[in-house]
């Protein structure tokens, strides 16, 4: 039948069940166990064994099988599935009818009965009665084994989390992960705090912003692209260990690592620096990979990750060189003809500079795939990284490090500049950057200036992407499988 033809059905079955006097769907339903809970209370009972035990289960019917006078269902909950076992002796006739020719796959039920085991060891219950607690109009994609169209799984995503286990346990884990990193936090006496969304001036990353307009001030306003420059405003106020985790937003691209919503933190840390932020990293994401792994050790595309400790630490200049086979420390004219002579090429825009543009993109298209256990690259060049404070013994370096896991940005962290002068100058590069066509670029934040002016202790900052980070820990290859609910285009 098409699916149009199912609805239909479906919708007649409604019908006559109102007609019967039976709400499908009812307010309530008590439930005393979960379809988990039975399986760890009754494990390898014998063939035909009764328990004596009533139990009361709620959940999705996602398989029905008619025997004549004897019929079995699947219920599946948040904790697995478990079998239904429906007679006419133990129902009764009209129950039995109803059960066989009112329900179908998708509805939700309640379902209470006696906990035994079939002919074949199967664990199930034998119904003394059910419910129809919502009844599906909609029928379960491709005869139930799942939505083959990745487009049409996110698009309609509740309807792949009922068919995709896997969907669900990726989000249970990335539960588990923010709790993770939320215990560790506090257990060091970090303070959760939110920052605002809406900005006067998108700032604290280098990213294009999502616009919008406040009408009653008449004045527009930006979707922050990160929180950084607020938070570092709270260490000034005396807050001297704050995080935050929430949504940022960022004008760009979709691919399987990028969405333009998505969920990050950010963490500083007073009297601290880089180095500080490298061994936070390492110990929070080593109780992360513990707690979804259970000491047990984690691929990721079919490779081990290896989060032995410590982690490696390399400095960006050394990888570039390592991996593209230039040098990056010479001047960009000749670093741009030494790549033109490698057959490296280097996009039109980056051209003009500055340099550290040009070596970005080497670490990204020449060094990123090769980095897959986690390593640190560190000490990244002024012009690319405007809230950094210079490295000590290089001023032409920060103290800058960003994390690589499986050939994926994870996080970035500084040493914070806290010196109000050169940052107003960086801002400054930074316009200038914005003046000859750069979007990304950051922009004056009088305020923030203001307020470091009143002084800002050496602090240590570390951002990390969540959703990347609970890619790599639950094996999704795409951080639209991490999301709820992932932005897709608009139907055609």
């Amino acid at each position: 039948m098409a699916e149009a033809e199912l609805i239909a059905a479906r919708r007649e079955k409604l019908s006559r069940l109102r007609a019967l006097g039976i709400d499908p769907f009812p307010y309530r339903f008590e439930r005393t166990h979960t379809a988990g809970e039975v399986k760890t209370a009754f494990p390898g009972l014998d063939p035909e064994a009764r328990t004596g035990t009533q139990v009361r289960l709620a959940g999705r019917i996602m398989a029905l099988r008619q025997l004549g006078r004897i019929s079995f269902a699947v219920l599946q909950d948040r904790t697995g599935s478990i079998q239904l076992f429906a007679s006419q002796a133990s129902l009764g006739e009209e129950p039995y009818r109803l059960f066989c020719e009112g329900l179908d796959l998708g509805d939700i039920v309640g379902a209470w009965g006696e906990v035994i085991t079939t002919r074949t060891g199967e664990l199930s219950v034998e119904l003394a009665g059910f419910a129809i607690l919502a009844k599906a109009l909609r029928p379960l994609p491709e005869k139930w084994h799942g939505l083959r169209d990745v487009e049409k799984r996110y698009r309609h995503r509740a309807l792949d989390l009922i068919v995709n286990q896997d969907g669900r346990r990726i989000l249970a884990q990335r539960a588990l992960i923010i709790r993770t990193i939320r215990e560790y936090l506090d257990e060091r006496g970090f303070l959760e705090v939110e920052t605002p969304i809406l900005q006067p001036i998108p700032g604290g990353a280098t990213a294009r912003p999502f616009v919008t307009h406040h009408n009653a001030l008449d004045q527009d306003l930006y979707l922050r692209i990160a929180p950084e420059l607020y938070l570092k405003r709270l260490l000034v106020g005396g807050l001297e260990r704050v995080y935050e985790i929430g949504k940022n937003f960022r004008n760009e691209g979709i691919s399987t690592t990028h969405n333009p919503e998505y969920t990050g933190l950010e963490a500083y840390e007073a009297y601290a620096d880089y180095e500080d932020a490298m061994e936070l990293a390492e110990e929070m994401i080593e109780r992360c990979v513990l707690a979804v792994s259970n000491g047990k050790g984690l691929r990721y595309g079919g490779r081990e990750v290896d989060f032995s400790r410590p982690w490696r630490r390399v400095p960006l200049l050394e990888l570039v060189a390592e991996t593209s086979g230039v040098d990056p420390e010479k001047p960009l004219p000749q670093l741009l003809e030494e790549l033109e002579r490698k057959g490296i090429e280097v996009p039109d825009h980056l051209r003009g500079g500055p340099k550290g543009k040009v070596i970005e993109h080497l670490l990204e298209t020449q060094a990123e795939p090769t980095l897959w256990n986690p390593t640190f690259v560190v000490d990244y060049p002024v012009d690319i990284s405007p809230l950094a404070k210079r490295k000590r013994g290089r001023p032409d370096l920060t103290e800058r490090f960003e994390l690589y896991i499986a050939g994926m940005e994870i996080a970035n962290a500084f040493s914070e500049l806290n010196d109000p002068e050169e940052q107003r100058q960086r801002f400054l590069a930074q316009e200038r950057l914005r003046a000859c066509g750069d979007e990304e670029a950051q922009r004056i934040d009088e305020d923030f200036l203001r307020d470091l002016e009143q002084g800002m202790p050496p602090a240590a900052g570390i951002g990390i992407g969540i959703d990347r980070l609970v890619m790599v820990l639950t094996g999704a290859t795409s951080i639209r499988e991490v999301i709820a609910f992932p932005l897709v285009g608009q139907r055609r």
